[in-house]
């Protein structure tokens, strides 16, 4: 620096001095919102959340493994005399329908004719074992005392704590007075009628949970999460009302400093350092699919199937009982009951077909108050029939309930005027006359979109997100053709009707019939993952979709699941594809990893790059521009 330049800045100087001597008041920069800090934040000051459905993984990005317990909380009642609510664990609508034990039977035919039809390993066809052949031994069968007492205890209440979290709230005795809740049901907030169910309910128990999992297993006391931040996952297909919900309350309620919003199929890619995947994230109550590329989730190959594991779980149970299950006063009512089966599900059951003919097992139970017992139990083929209602639904007997989900385009915010209805609006300023020609080829074409305000009323998506088997086109599309039968007059409309001059609410009311029709179909599994991928734009996108196929999640963990979907897919993929398609893969534990863990493993990768550090949300830029941030930041499109 020049001896001019010194000069300069010690005139400068003085002159402030002499302003200030004076009075003179120099204008005031406006506030600003402070940039995200340039040099690499602490990674052990970012905490990962995974809710899931039945249990919560949650710790540090740091952390070699999360912290994992079951995501409920008892409440205490505030006064005497109150009638007890307990959310259902294995218990479902749906289920006691008329039309449900033949749907059941009917599903249990197409699986034996399955499992029949494919030879074993030496070349040799299974026999078929009959459920009576066990059930003769099973009714003979009478508990051994193992010792007087099972050593389990119900949760210690006589302090009248007024909740109770975790393991300590499946082990409230419901003799206490305490209602007991899963505040997150098939990945979304568990609303409902009932006591505990409103929005502001389930918000107070995700909190509470969350807050003692914090102070009690991560031991970051509450007033310090100032200066930490926190990575949310989220499903594939989100609400975003709960989602916006979450991040308030983890942001201005909570305290955290600031927070990612990121999608469990992505994280999924990160945690198991694959690039693109179809991810097929086989949950305790949902299985959701996506492809995604690069980081990025394919909006139209986003699917939810409203099954999972606890769907498993029962059927097991209803096979169970038809070969004379030995413990009589099973319930599926009984929490403690509910968790021995999954249990028994996890232990017994596989996918195996070279494991045929009756096996013996037995099995313990231990209750509170109760003496440990010790059980024999005769088995044949209900070991894999179970989880192959997987691939066969209908097994599951759910009657009448909406079974498939597809990404739909937002409803709107008053919140974020420039959405993407904003947009869409804006976006061509053509005149009405050409514009509703427009709209009306768009409906009529396969494949096309929505365009404008229409596609965000009555909850639909978009057309491109039409079923392939609803006159979408690509090469797959005949096969979820058989789950989603079409009139001849609606297949026609969706796949000629260009020509016709129809209202657009005829077109649009006829997508919404198909669109039902549909969601009320439950997709098996391989059918799921053909036709997310069949969703994806190029050939090129789908064969690197066919060669890396990651199943997470806990949902799909039997022995042999992963050449048994293997199989499936490569028997049902699109002919033009098998020659296309070098090798397809099945990734079922990447680097030997849990499955269940892999998202969340995601999660804490996500916190080390350099990437995210412009996907922050801080505090101060919620408070003041609420869920714009999200559309601004998210890593995908909100």
């Amino acid at each position: 620096m020049t001896q001019a330049d010194k000069d300069q800045d010690n005139g400068k100087e003085k002159e402030k001095e002499k302003e200030q001597q004076r009075g003179v008041k120099r204008p005031i920069a406006p506030p600003v919102i402070p940039e995200p800090l340039s040099q690499q934040i602490q990674s052990n000051f970012i905490v990962v959340v995974h809710p899931g459905s039945r249990m919560l993984r949650i710790g540090r990005a740091t952390d070699t493994l999360p912290v994992t317990v079951p995501h409920v909380i008892a409440r205490r009642h505030k006064q005497g005399g109150q009638p007890r609510h307990e959310d259902a664990w294995l218990l479902r609508d749906g289920l006691n329908k008329s039309e449900s034990n033949e749907q059941r039977q009917n599903g249990l035919k197409m699986v034996d004719q399955a499992i029949w039809s494919k030879k074993m390993s030496n070349g040799v066809r299974r026999t078929p074992v009959s459920a009576e052949q066990a059930r003769a031994y099973n009714c003979q069968i009478r508990p051994a005392v193992l010792d007087s007492s099972s050593r389990v205890k119900w949760t210690n209440t006589s302090h009248h704590p007024p909740h109770l979290v975790g393991e300590e709230a499946v082990y409230v005795n419901s003799s206490d007075c305490y209602d007991v809740h899963w505040p997150m049901m098939r990945g979304q907030l568990n609303l409902h009628a009932g006591p505990g169910g409103s929005l502001t309910a389930v918000l107070a128990d995700l909190e509470t949970i969350w807050s003692h999992v914090i102070q009690k297993h991560l031991e970051i006391p509450l007033k310090d999460l100032k200066y930490y931040r926190c990575i949310l996952l989220v499903p594939d297909i989100y609400n975003r009302q709960h989602v916006k919900e979450v991040v308030n309350m983890l942001l201005l309620h909570m305290g955290f400093s600031a927070i990612i919003v990121h999608q469990e199929s992505v994280c999924a890619t990160f945690g198991s350092g694959l690039s693109s995947a179809c991810v097929v994230d086989v949950g305790d109550q949902k299985t959701s699919l996506c492809c995604v590329e690069d980081g990025v989730s394919h909006r139209n190959s986003r699917l939810s199937l409203a099954y999972g594991g606890s769907d498993v779980t029962r059927t097991f149970f209803w096979l169970l009982q038809r070969a004379g299950f030995p413990y009589r006063d099973c319930q599926l009512s009984n929490r403690l009951d509910c968790q021995l089966l999954q249990h028994l599900k996890e232990t017994f059951c596989h996918l195996d077909q070279d494991i045929s003919g009756l096996q013996d097992h037995e099995f313990q139970t231990r209750f509170p108050e109760a003496p440990a017992l010790l059980y024999q139990v005769r088995l044949g083929d209900e070991k894999l029939q179970a989880p192959m209602g997987l691939f066969y639904p209908t097994t599951f007997g759910i009657v009448g309930q909406k079974m498939t989900s597809l990404q739909f385009r937002s409803q709107g915010d008053s919140e974020d005027p420039h959405d993407e209805h904003y947009l869409l609006s804006t976006q061509s300023k053509q005149d009405p006359s050409s514009k509703s020609a427009a709209d009306r080829k768009a409906v009529s074409r396969p494949g096309g979109g929505l365009d404008g305000e229409l596609s965000g009323q009555g909850g639909m998506g978009e057309l491109s997100d039409l079923p392939r088997g609803c006159g979408g086109s690509g090469g797959g599309g005949g096969q979820t053709q058989g789950e989603v039968e079409l009139l001849p007059a609606q297949g026609e409309c969706l796949m000629g009707a260009g020509e016709v001059e129809e209202p657009l609410s005829a077109h649009v009311s006829r997508k919404s019939a198909i669109m039902s029709q549909f969601e009320s179909k439950a997709l098996g599994l391989d059918k799921a993952v053909l036709h997310s991928i069949d969703c994806c734009a190029s050939d090129e996108t789908k064969r690197k979709m066919y060669s890396s196929i990651l199943v997470v999640g806990g949902g799909l963990m039997f022995h042999g699941a992963q050449e048994f979907l293997l199989h499936r897919i490569i028997n049902k993929m699109p002919p033009s594809f098998r020659r296309l398609v070098d090798n397809v893969e099945v990734i079922t534990r990447p680097k030997d990893m849990d499955p269940r863990l892999i998202s969340w493993k995601g999660g804490a990768v996500l916190a080390c790059l350099d990437t995210t550090q412009e996907m922050w949300i801080h505090q101060r830029e919620w408070q003041r521009f609420g869920v714009r941030m999200l559309r601004e930041r998210a890593a995908f499109v909100w």
